[in-house]
Parts: structure tokens; C-alpha cells; sequence
């Protein structure tokens, strides 16, 4: 697995300040102020690397890329890598070389910004690192569970009931009424009556713009000949008559007594 690990690289900045610091000499942190600023030791390029889940902190020459001096990150923050307390801009690395010693050293950035792009890449790394290794985890502790088996054992069997299909006692399913259109029609509930709507009563408009006319009296056989004896004129008197169906009662009854009584074609018993 070692083998098929790759090298990648998480940051890059071209000039970064390496200084000799003096060795700590109280539990307290270490602070930029004590050293010699403006002074440095070494002045090349610093590379962050990653291979697995270690990463490196590379101290190269900004010309030919030779390696000057390297240290191994196996957790941050820690003892690889410390902030000082005066200032956001230097930290303190533990460098190692291929026999097992190491040395803690002094660096600084001119710019804050990248001193923070160092700081992000390495909390950025072993943020992916907590995530694997949880994960990892988890994997391990699910195949270390009892497995469920859902699979059917000898001889058993499993019993499906489907619409429409025939049952094992040879009985068919009912069909459903569909009507017209292929839609399925539900049949009116029991004991349902359809309401009638009702005749709306005519209204006192029209009631009153209705007129019914006076019944004709048909004429009996008496009648016919008793009009053959009444004499010509009376036969031949003009009738009035008005268009008027009520006329003006109170008019109609002075006409009536100014006139002359005129003979009547009616025969009373």
C-alpha cells in the first residue's frame, strides 16, 4: 500500500526566511521578537507535500530546488508544527534528516497572506485525514456485524395474490364495469333516490300579463230557431264592442244608462 502512495503537493511560496532560534528555556511559547528579524539564516522556497496521511514541509533553493532541510507532519496542530505568540507570520518546525535527528528551526513569511496559505493547507489535510480514518472505521466495525441473511431457505416458498388472476380454487376474479371510455363505473349506493328538481312557481309578472279570455257559450238548437222568429232589425243592430278585455268599469256603467235598452237575442225562462 506504501508503494502505491503518491506524492501531491498542497502548497507552494517562493520566499520564506529560515532562522536559528535559541532553545526554550521555560514552558512558555515561543516568540518571533526573540530572534534575529532582520537577519535570517536562509531565504529560499517552501513546498507542502502530502504522501498518505503524512505530510512535509519542504525547504528548497529557489534556484536549483536542492532540498535544504525537511520536517514530517504527523498531526496538527503539534509538536512538528507551533505558532509563536507575538505573531501570526512566524512559526517554529521540527526538522529531520535520513539518520533520525532532528532540530526545531524558525521560519517567517514577508507576506501575512502567506502565512495563512500555509496554515489552511495543513488543516485542510489533516481534516481529510480524521475523515478517513473515521470512515475506515466505520467499514471495519460493519463487517465485524452478523449479517442479515434474507435469502430463501430449502423448500420454502412465497405466495403472491395479483387482480384479475385466478386463484387456486379455480375461481375468477369479478370483472370490473367499465363504461364508456375505459373508465370504471361505481355503482349508486343502495336505497338512493335521484332528486327531481322542483318547478319554480311562475311569477306575479306573469300572472298579471296573462289574460284568459271569457268562455264562448255554444248555442243549443232552441236558441237557433227562436233567433229565426226575431224580427230583421234586431238581428241587424250593431253590437259595440271594445278591444279593451276590462274597460273602465265606472265609464262602461254611465254609457250603459245613457243609452237605449236594446233588445236581447236571448231568451229567458
Amino acid at each position: 500500500a506504501a508503494e502505491l502512495e503518491y506524492e501531491s503537493v498542497l502548497c507552494v511560496k517562493p520566499d520564506v526566511n529560515v532562522y536559528r532560534i535559541p532553545p526554550r528555556t521555560s514552558n512558555r511559547g515561543y516568540r518571533a521578537s526573540d530572534w534575529k528579524l532582520d537577519h535570517p539564516d536562509w531565504t529560499g522556497r517552501l513546498r507542502v507535500t502530502s504522501k498518505g496521511k503524512t505530510a512535509y514541509i519542504k525547504l528548497e533553493d529557489k534556484v536549483s530546488g536542492e532540498l535544504f532541510a525537511q520536517a514530517p507532519i504527523d498531526q496538527y496542530p503539534g509538536i512538528a508544527v507551533e505558532t509563536v505568540a507575538d505573531s501570526s507570520r512566524y512559526f517554529v518546525i521540527r526538522i529531520q534528516d535520513g539518520t533520525g535527528r532532528s532540530a526545531f528551526i524558525g521560519i517567517g513569511f514577508t507576506d501575512r497572506g502567506d502565512a495563512f496559505d500555509f496554515n489552511v493547507s495543513l488543516q485542510d489535510h489533516f481534516k481529510w485525514v480524521k475523515q478517513e480514518t473515521e470512515i475506515s472505521k466505520e467499514s471495519q466495525e460493519a463487517d465485524t456485524r452478523p449479517k442479515l441473511d434474507l435469502g430463501f431457505k430449502e423448500g420454502q416458498t412465497i405466495k403472491l395474490n395479483i387482480g384479475n388472476m385466478t386463484s387456486k380454487k379455480g375461481g375468477a376474479a369479478k370483472p370490473r364495469v367499465s363504461g364508456s371510455g375505459g373508465l370504471s363505473l361505481l355503482p349508486p349506493p343502495p336505497g338512493g333516490k335521484i332528486a327531481v328538481p322542483p318547478i319554480p312557481p311562475p311569477s306575479s309578472t306573469a300572472i298579471a300579463n296573462h289574460v284568459t279570455p271569457p268562455p264562448v257559450q255554444k248555442p243549443n238548437n232552441a236558441d237557433i230557431l227562436l233567433d229565426l222568429d226575431a224580427p230583421a232589425a234586431a238581428s241587424k243592430a250593431p253590437v259595440s264592442a271594445t278591444t279593451d278585455l276590462w274597460g273602465d268599469f265606472s265609464t262602461a256603467s254611465s254609457t250603459i244608462s245613457n243609452q237605449a235598452p236594446q233588445q236581447s237575442n236571448w231568451v229567458q225562462f
